[in-house]
């Protein structure tokens, strides 16, 4: 586990009681439903649907980590197999088309997988005509989010919020051209962003760990 020095927030539970103040307008309406992203996602979420008296559910979307350097990621695929790449990062790292295609290849198995660990057969909801809100603990490229905007949009729901107790700026800017608003309780303007720095107790969270918070 990581501590941080003057962390915005105590914990993902902590951002998710301070992003539910910014999505307050959304309280006790009958067509939304809040989408986490696991695994950090979902404890960031629980508190903003306990507050805005919604369902909570999750969509399953991973980064496509870079070789050798899993830490980062190039892009992203979502629950239903699409991908996007981040073509930034593909330049700076030489990725080539063969290397991306083994990482889209290895990370749509392991979608498939924990779609079948956290829904046990469970569909998604019916997302037409809904408002959605899509969680996460924290938006760097902010691709994975764009991941799962995209996949959710072919479901045609009325509204998509991008929402995170925290987000870089580029982020920001590159999901507002999707989403229908994006809203952080921090907007961070500075070159280098690390979504751990706004925790004051930060750690990887574990399948076994999201399962306990769904």
């Amino acid at each position: 586990m990581k501590i941080s020095e003057n962390p915005t927030f105590e914990n993902r539970y902590d951002g998710g009681v301070r992003l539910a103040d910014k999505l307050k307008a959304y309280k006790g309406r009958s067509d939304v439903i809040v989408l986490a992203i696991p695994n950090g996602g979902v404890p960031v979420a629980a508190p903003v649907a306990f507050a805005l008296e919604c369902p909570l559910d999750f969509v399953i979307c991973r980064k496509l980590p870079i070789p050798l350097r899993p830490e980062g990621g190039f892009g992203a695929v979502a629950d239903d197999g699409s991908y996007i790449l981040y073509p930034e990062m593909v330049r700076a790292f030489g990725i080539t088309e063969e290397q991306a295609d083994q990482q889209v290849h290895k990370v749509r198995q392991d979608v498939r997988e924990r779609i079948l660990r956290f829904r046990a057969g469970r569909p998604m909801p019916v997302l037409n005509g809904k408002t959605i809100i899509v969680i996460d603990d924290g938006l760097a490229s902010g691709y994975t989010m764009l991941a799962a905007i995209e996949s959710l949009r072919r479901r045609r729901p009325k509204e998509i919020i991008a929402a995170a107790p925290t987000a870089s700026a580029p982020a920001v800017k590159l999901l507002e051209k999707t989403a229908d608003k994006v809203v952080s309780v921090v907007t961070d303007f500075t070159p280098s962003f690390y979504v751990s720095r706004y925790y004051h107790f930060w750690h990887n969270m574990e399948d076994d760990e999201t399962m306990r918070c769904i």
